[in-house]
């Protein structure tokens, strides 16, 4: 529906969409009191909400949690980020769903660990959304006082309304993409699923 129509409509469909979930919506008007640098509601949560929309789902649907990415150079270690989880726990009570909230300063020092292949250090949250294991992932929104919604969408938005979930090859192992596609799959047969490039 929203897939072909011109780039402003699609933001217009977009905000229209997400604003169905009120889990969602919430999170976006409280994760903004805590004024975290650069922060955007980011990954499944956008996604889902559109995925579970255009197939006449609930909007909550198959969602896990709500992803809150910040970015913060200026102490990356792992106290200071505790101390925004923690504070983000108070400011998130009452939610009927878990809030994760990470410094994207501080990928670059755990990723190899956890994925097998080094993260170069990102300069910003819109470049660790870039690195996102699905084109269609690559999307953040934030609230701002002065201008309303600020969408961050490198790929646009016709994949997330036309259900294609597409690989994107800049970081994340082909076996991490295969995995979380499959789980979609699974939760939205609707999905047109492309391989990994050869």
């Amino acid at each position: 529906m929203f897939g072909r129509l011109p780039l402003d409509e699609q933001l217009n469909g977009l905000r229209s969409v997400l604003s169905q979930n009120e889990i969602l919506t919430d999170v976006m008007a409280r994760a903004a009191t805590l004024e975290l640098p650069g922060w955007y509601l980011t990954a499944g949560c956008l996604f889902q909400t559109v995925w579970n929309v255009v197939t006449d789902r609930p909007p909550t649907n198959g969602i896990k949690d709500y992803d809150v990415f910040y970015f913060d150079g200026s102490d990356p270690s792992w106290e200071a980020e505790d101390a925004v989880i923690k504070a983000g726990q108070e400011v998130f009570t009452g939610l009927p769903a878990e809030v994760e909230i990470r410094n994207e300063a501080r990928v670059h020092l755990w990723y190899e660990q956890k994925f097998g292949n080094p993260c170069p250090p990102h300069e910003s949250t819109e470049t660790a959304i870039d690195c996102f294991a699905a084109t269609t992932c690559c999307l953040g929104v934030r609230l701002e006082s002065d201008r309303g919604w600020r969408v961050y969408a490198p790929h646009g938005l016709s994949d997330v309304f036309n259900l294609v979930v597409r690989p994107n090859s800049v970081l994340a192992p082909r076996e991490v993409y295969e995995a979380k596609a499959a789980r979609w799959k699974e939760e939205w047969p609707e999905l047109t699923v492309l391989p990994w490039p050869n």
